[in-house]
């Protein structure tokens, strides 16, 4: 009965079954982290209602400036 306790110790110790989710949870959580850190770093710009988000507009700015 001790042996067999052992052996299932042993084979507990060596599972690694759940290591790859376990690291993807930890790499997706630090994606989340750094997407609410920039939101929160931004949030005067998306949040300000006088901000004119213009998208062809701003490419055009982007031209002009560097043509000239």
């Amino acid at each position: 009965m001790i042996n067999a306790l052992k052996l299932n110790i042993k084979k507990l110790k060596n599972d690694e079954k759940g290591q790859g989710a376990a690291e993807y949870i930890l790499l997706f959580g630090g994606v989340i982290i750094i997407a609410i850190a920039a939101l929160i770093i931004y949030k005067s710009y998306f949040g300000n209602g006088t901000t004119d988000l213009n998208a062809s507009k701003d490419v055009n700015e982007v031209r002009n400036m560097i043509k000239s």
